[in-house]
């Protein structure tokens, strides 16, 4: 159960409403509904969504976020993308994979982002020049900053869904 009042489209201020009609095409998931009560940090959060990790591959981006969420154990954010991540062909084997850490089924470049995303999010005082090095094999400056939004989105919305206690609006899958 949700931790606090998530704020209903019925009862949302003008403005929470226009942005539940606008930009979520009138369907608020809980997040949204919970960071509705401050209105000022749901839209900027929304644009950054869209954003954060722009210039990767949708599939990475998919499987970082997921692999964050797994390291992070948020089921709420984890949920999400799993769902999502169908679209880009990942299944449940490929979510187990993630959720293991076993990486040896995606390709070189993808291991090699994912395992500097579980860097970043385990250790980000840790990452050291020989890490950058590696990603600069394969990824372009402004997909490397690109990943650290991503992994810095993930992380934001991991920290901020678990803990709050909000709550899935489909039945979830099982791992």
């Amino acid at each position: 159960m949700a931790r606090v009042s998530l704020i209903e489209p019925a009862s949302a201020r003008p403005e929470v409403q226009q942005i539940y009609e606008h930009r979520l095409r009138g369907k608020p998931a809980a997040i949204h509904k919970a960071m509705a009560h401050n209105h000022h940090a749901l839209l900027p959060f929304l644009s950054f969504n869209v954003a954060a990790g722009m210039s990767l591959d949708r599939s990475l981006w998919e499987k970082v976020y997921l692999r964050v969420s797994f390291l992070n154990g948020c089921n709420y954010c984890a949920q999400h993308h799993m769902k999502s991540s169908t679209t880009v062909g990942l299944d449940v084997d490929g979510w187990r994979a993630l959720k293991a850490g076993d990486l040896t089924r995606f390709p070189e470049t993808e291991q090699v982002a994912l395992q500097y995303a579980e860097k970043l999010t385990r250790d980000p005082g840790g990452i050291a020049d020989d890490d950058v090095a590696k990603l600069k094999e394969h990824f372009s400056d402004q997909q490397i900053v690109d990943l650290h939004l991503l992994c810095g989105l993930a992380n934001l919305t991991n920290r901020f869904t678990g803990p709050l206690g909000l709550e899935l609006e489909f039945e979830p899958v099982s791992l």
